[in-house]
């Protein structure tokens, strides 16, 4: 499922606003917590299917890109060492393939050459997630999600990424913190929270990104200063870090329920604002000379890397295609409600739409081949009312159906046998809401079997990069988009293409597609 977590206690490369995967201001981590808290609280805990059919590699990568072992000796790296393996099963596993992980590794190298500390190694981990991000542990482990690798436009913007992380390095600001705040201990406990499939702990880990908010202002601002001069001494446009803030910015927006929130509240507001990082990296960037006249931005070999790299949901996990959801390896699909949203997540599918309506989706084994009535009562639904299970019949499938109620919050329960697995909708509605029984039913209503021709067809998304040909425009161009119903929006955002701009016969541009 979509990997939501960072992983506080790490270094990390955040934009200015909050990308798609992390909750943007206060009112909203306020709202998603009493959603999950809705939905936690009709559910004793079971363990997941959907999070089982899922094995992600979690061991270290035995073919660094950068060095064959990091600083073996030094205590930072076994730091690193040990929260590693946890790393990469949160953000599922590492994303292998060979044309992508050279690009990266080509443009660590170029900026290792610039390091402020030459002796210092690192180890380049491409991790298999959509979210936009990437980060680093002490001793030299950087991470880049394949989310922000299909967001960047040229190499200069991934160096800009690497060498801002590179700074935090060498600049020892995570030992600083760890000193500071005791966040290894903690980031220890939250690893382990995301690793298991309990929304207690789901939670927590929400809790501790308020706890353990950011590096502080000084340093993230001392880590712009490092990352730009290395930009520029490693021959990269230095302009790339403003310019790059600038697209996850407008990320940040584009994926934002409220475009126009006041994005400087959310939870990591001792960050640095947009419009103050921006102008501090261009300032910085000036010293190499004026923009568009200095440095190379390395945009054709940066999209001949990218050329077909995975976008969004991977194919173990199930795919998200506007209102439904589909999973070809489990052979099922369901539709939510129009104007809700769905989130493929690391432990459930999960669904939010308005008035606080939430639903949780996930999958068990049936190992004891129990009749659903039954299973429904045995203790996994909290404040069950027994006199309202009934058995029915869904699409074919043997099902049964229940109410509860907790605290200020009424819940439909739906159970649904296929094969040797039970799936099950948990649908959560402010108390006394007239809304449980019609988005309970769009649920049920809509599951059903994929044929195998639907789930040998299902393919997942890449980016493909394209040569704009003769009487093609912007518009044209966006309409073979594919995963969105924002076609223009999503083209315009992931070609940083401003409003007003056009293209041309010969250029290179990004979409989305199978």
């Amino acid at each position: 499922m979509m990997r939501k977590t960072r992983l506080d206690g790490l270094t990390t490369w955040k934009s200015p606003a909050l990308s798609s995967d992390a909750i943007s201001a206060p009112r909203r981590f306020a709202r998603s917590l009493m959603l999950l808290s809705a939905l936690a609280m009709g559910l004793n805990g079971c363990q997941s299917l959907i999070e089982q059919s899922y094995q992600p590699s979690v061991s270290p990568s035995s073919n660094p890109q950068i060095v064959d072992e990091v600083q073996k000796n030094d205590p930072r790296a076994a730091m690193g060492a040990r929260e590693h393996p946890r790393i990469v099963a949160s953000y599922g596993g590492e994303y292998k393939d060979a044309k992508t992980e050279r690009l990266v590794a080509r443009i660590a190298g170029a900026l290792t050459a610039v390091s402020e500390n030459p002796s210092q190694s690192y180890r380049i981990t491409i991790l298999n997630s959509p979210a936009i991000n990437a980060f680093a542990l002490p001793g030299g482990y950087l991470y880049v999600t394949r989310g922000l690798l299909a967001l960047a436009n040229d190499a200069s913007e991934v160096a800009a990424v690497l060498s801002h992380e590179m700074g935090h390095v060498t600049a020892n600001h995570g030992i600083e913190r760890q000193k500071r705040e005791e966040a290894e201990v903690i980031a220890s406990r939250v690893v382990a929270e995301v690793l298991s499939s309990d929304i207690a702990g789901k939670q927590a880990l929400a809790r501790g990104k308020l706890r353990l908010a950011a590096f502080s202002r000084q340093q993230e601002l001392q880590a712009d200063v490092i990352g730009v001069r290395m930009l520029g001494e490693a021959g990269y446009d230095p302009y790339s870090a403003a310019r790059f803030l600038d697209s996850m910015a407008a990320y940040s927006r584009f994926m934002s329920v409220d475009p126009e929130a006041d994005q400087s509240l959310d939870f990591l507001s001792s960050h640095p604002n947009s419009a103050q990082r921006i102008e501090l990296a261009r300032t910085h960037a000036r010293a190499f000379g004026q923009e568009g006249s200095v440095g190379d931005k390395g945009r054709d070999y940066y999209l001949d890397g990218i050329d077909g790299l995975l976008y969004g949901d991977s194919p173990e996990e199930g795919y998200v295609r506007g209102q439904t959801f589909l999973h070809g390896g489990l052979g099922i699909r369901f539709d939510v409600p129009p104007d809700f949203k769905i989130d493929n997540k690391v432990e459930a599918v999960m669904a939010t739409g308005p008035n606080d309506i939430a639903v949780r989706f996930d999958g068990v084994a049936d190992n004891q081949n129990q009749s659903l009535t039954n299973y429904i009562s045995s203790g996994w639904v909290t404040g069950l009312d027994p006199s309202t299970i009934q058995p029915i019949t869904i699409n074919g499938m043997e099902a049964a159906t229940a109410r509860a109620s907790a605290d200020r919050w009424d819940f439909d329960v739906t159970v649904i046998r296929n094969n040797s697995q039970i799936f099950r909708f948990l649908t959560a509605v402010p108390k006394g809401s007239d809304a449980l029984e019609p988005t309970a039913n769009v649920l049920r209503t809509s599951f059903r079997r994929m044929t195998p021709a639907e789930a040998a067809s299902l393919k997942p998304l890449r980016i493909r990069v394209v040569t704009v040909r003769p009487g093609e425009n912007i518009s044209t161009l966006a309409v073979r988009m594919m995963g969105t119903d924002r076609k223009l929006d999503l083209f315009k955002l992931i070609n940083a293409l401003p409003m007003g701009a056009a293209v041309s016969p010969g250029d290179r541009v990004k979409i989305i597609a199978e």
